[in-house]
C-alpha cells in the first residue's frame, strides 16, 4: 500500500514547524560545535599530558641505557616504563633502529605502521588514536635522544636510534565524551519543548492580521465593498491591510458609479419603451388597414411595396419595446409569475398550433410520458417559441423537441441539425443584443430573445442551456423543477 507524506496544510501549522525546525537546527548546531570544540579539547589534554609524562618517564631512564640496547634491554625499559605507567595503565614496547617494536607485556597492542613511519620522518614525538575490542586508545611514539656523555663528545641531543611506544585506553575520556552527548541530548528536548511557545507566539501574531484579511476579503466579495481594517503596526502586513482599506475603498467608489449608470441606463430603456409603445400601437393600427388596402389591389404598385416594408419594419420596432419592457421587469424585480399545475407536453402542443408548427415536417416532437411541472404556461411558451425559432431560422430541419424527466426535474431540449454554435459563441449566446456574426447588423429579432427565454427558466428556478450534439447540430436544454403533486393533464 502506497503512502505518501503530506505536509500541514494550515498556515499556523506551519508556521510553528518552522520555527522549530530552525531551533532544532540552532541548537543542534550548537550542541555540535560545543561537543567538537569539548571532545577535541579533552583529547588534546589527555595527549599532552600522556607525551609529557613519557618524556619525564624517558628523562629519568636515559642516562641508564645501553647503546645500543639488546632485546633484553628493550624489555627491560618497557617493563620499568609499564610500572611508572600509574592510573593510565599503558602498555609500552621500543625498538632499536627501525625494528619491530619489543614489549615485556604479553598483551601490549600493536604499534600502528603510520604512528612508527611518522615518528622515524619527523623525528619527534607523535600519536595516534585507535580502536580496539571496542575500546579507544591513544598509543604515543617518542624517540629517545642521547644526554651528555663523556665517551661520546658531541652526541648530546642527537636520536638515538630507540623509540619508546607507550598505549593506554581512553576509557576515562570516553566516559567524559558521553556525558557531553548525554548533556547535549538531554538539554534539547526541553529547548524544544519551550520553542512551542514563542513559536506559537510568532504564528498568531502572524495569523491575526491574514485573518483580517481573509475575513475583510470574503465580506468584499460577498458585496460588502464599505469594509475597512484597522491597519497596526508598520510592518509589510500592516502595509498590506492599508493596501487593502484602498483597494476597498476604489471598488466600493467604482461600484456606485456602475450602479449609478446601471440604473440609468435601466431607466433610459424603460422609459424610451413606455413612451414608444403607445404611438406604436397606433402606427401598428394604421399598417394593418394599409396592409389590406395593399392585399385587395386599392393602393399602387410602388406604394403597396412600401407599405409593407413599413409595417415590417413597425411590427419588428413593436416586438423590441415588448421585450425591452419585459427586460425592464426583470431587471426590476418585477416580472409576474402565474404559476400552476400542467403537463409539461401540453404546453409545448400549445405552442406548435399556435406558430403553425403542429404539421410543419421541419419540427418534431419526442413527448413519451407525462410531465407534470408547476409553472407559468405564457412565460413557457416564449421560452420554446424562441428556442424554436432559433432553430429553424438559424440552424437545420428538422427540429426535434423533446420532454422528459431526468434526476428528479423536468427537461425540454431543443436539437437541430445545422452547424452548431461555435465555441467562442456558446459563452455569449445569452447576452442581450450579442450578435454571433458582426457584420450581420440586422436581424428578423430583436437580439433580446434568448436573454428573455433565460430570465423566464430562472423566474421558474430552472436553468437554460446551450451546446452542441455529437452530430454538430445545436442543443438547447431548458430544465424546471417538477411539480409537487404531478397531475395528469386531460
Amino acid at each position: 500500500m502506497n503512502t505518501r507524506l503530506r505536509l500541514p496544510r494550515g498556515l499556523r501549522v506551519r508556521l510553528v514547524a518552522a520555527f522549530l525546525l530552525a531551533a532544532a537546527f540552532g541548537a543542534l548546531l550548537t550542541a555540535g560545535l560545543t561537543f567538537q570544540q569539548a571532545r577535541s579539547a579533552i583529547l588534546a589534554r589527555t595527549q599532552d599530558s600522556a607525551v609529557a609524562d613519557l618524556r619525564t618517564q624517558l628523562d629519568s631512564l636515559a642516562p641508564d641505557l645501553t647503546m645500543p640496547p639488546s632485546g633484553k634491554d628493550l624489555r627491560s625499559v618497557t617493563v620499568q616504563l609499564d610500572r611508572a605507567g600509574g592510573a593510565r595503565a599503558w602498555r609500552s614496547s621500543a625498538s632499536y633502529q627501525g625494528g619491530d617494536p619489543v614489549s615485556a607485556s604479553p598483551d601490549a597492542p600493536p604499534v600502528p605502521r603510520g604512528l612508527r613511519e611518522t615518528v622515524k620522518d619527523k623525528g619527534q614525538a607523535a600519536y595516534e588514536r585507535t580502536e580496539r575490542d571496542g575500546r579507544p586508545w591513544l598509543t604515543v611514539g617518542m624517540p629517545v635522544a642521547y644526554t651528555h656523555d663523556p665517551s661520546r663528545p658531541g652526541s648530546a641531543g642527537k636520536l638515538s636510534g630507540l623509540t619508546v611506544y607507550a598505549s593506554f585506553p581512553l576509557d576515562g575520556d570516553q566516559a567524559d565524551i558521553d556525558a557531553l552527548v548525554t548533556a547535549a541530548r538531554t538539554g534539547a528536548i526541553p529547548s524544544l519543548v519551550l520553542a512551542v511557545v514563542p513559536a506559537l507566539f510568532a504564528a498568531r501574531s502572524v495569523l491575526r492580521p491574514v485573518r483580517r484579511l481573509r475575513s475583510g476579503a470574503e465580506r468584499v466579495a460577498a458585496g460588502e465593498f464599505d469594509t475597512r481594517l484597522d491597519a497596526e503596526g508598520h510592518d509589510e502586513l500592516a502595509d498590506l491591510t492599508r493596501s487593502f482599506n484602498t483597494m476597498a475603498a476604489t471598488l466600493q467608489k467604482d461600484d456606485a458609479e456602475l450602479r449609478r449608470m446601471e440604473a440609468g441606463a435601466r431607466r433610459f430603456a424603460a422609459d424610451v419603451a413606455h413612451e414608444l409603445r403607445t404611438p406604436l400601437a397606433a402606427m401598428v393600427a394604421v399598417t394593418e388597414v394599409l396592409d389590406e388596402d395593399a392585399a385587395c389591389g386599392a393602393l399602387p404598385t410602388d406604394t403597396a411595396d412600401a407599405v409593407r416594408l413599413i409595417s415590417e419594419e413597425t411590427r419588428k420596432i413593436a416586438r423590441m419595446v415588448e421585450d425591452l419592457m419585459e427586460v425592464s421587469r426583470f431587471d426590476a424585480k418585477a416580472a409576474p409569475l402565474d404559476a400552476e399545475d400542467l403537463d409539461l407536453r401540453t404546453v409545448v402542443s400549445k405552442t406548435l398550433q399556435l406558430r403553425g408548427w403542429a404539421d410543419d415536417e421541419r419540427v418534431r416532437t419526442d413527448l413519451p410520458t407525462p410531465v407534470p411541472v408547476h409553472a407559468d404556461p405564457r412565460r413557457i411558451d416564449v421560452v420554446l417559441a424562441n428556442l424554436i425559432g432559433n432553430a429553424l431560422r438559424h440552424g437545420k430541419p428538422p427540429v426535434t423537441v423533446c420532454a422528459h424527466v431526468e434526476d428528479g426535474k423536468a427537461v425540454v431540449t431543443v436539437i437541430d441539425h445545422g452547424s452548431g454554435i461555435p465555441a467562442d459563441v456558446l459563452p455569449q449566446v445569452f447576452e442581450r443584443f450579442y450578435k454571433a456574426d458582426a457584420a450581420r447588423t440586422r436581424s428578423e429579432g430583436s437580439g433580446l430573445g434568448l436573454a428573455i427565454a433565460q430570465e423566464n427558466a430562472l423566474l421558474h428556478g430552472g436553468t437554460l442551456t446551450a451546446g452542441n450534439t455529437p452530430d454538430r447540430g445545436a442543443v438547447f436544454t431548458l430544465t424546471l423543477p417538477l411539480a409537487a403533486a404531478p397531475q395528469e393533464q386531460r
